[in-house]
């Protein structure tokens, strides 16, 4: 009885561990909408980006690391930007470029989210 109570926790254990990792949750749209959130004035046609505006930039990018991760943070730009009345879609296209990064997409009301890859 006590073998198998100790194979059984090993299995777990190692479920555990196998499974953990696919788990994990993708970047959510909160943790996108709080980075980006000081890049409002710049999105709605103001001056910048700031800098704690492309700090944002840059934390996401970061935080984003996986495809389905950045796919997941396309799809909250994606409606982030589709939410945000006078959304100036040059100043959107462009943020990433203006704080120094790189995406693999462009923040649109159009992008296809689908097709982002890591």
């Amino acid at each position: 009885m006590a073998r198998s109570m100790k194979l059984a926790c090993v299995v777990l254990a190692l479920c555990m561990v196998v499974i953990a990792p696919m788990a994990e949750a993708a970047v959510s749209c909160g943790t996108v909408t709080a980075d980006l959130g000081p890049c409002l004035t710049y999105l709605t046609g103001g001056p910048g980006p700031s800098p704690q505006c492309c700090g944002g930039v840059k934390k996401l990018l970061a935080a984003a690391t996986t495809t389905p991760d950045r796919q997941a943070a396309c799809n909250c730009l994606k409606s982030a930007a589709g939410s945000i009345s006078k959304l100036n879609t040059n100043n959107a296209a462009a943020l990433p470029g203006k704080c120094g990064v790189s995406i693999p997409y462009k923040i649109s009301t159009s992008t296809n989210c689908n097709t982002v890859r890591f």
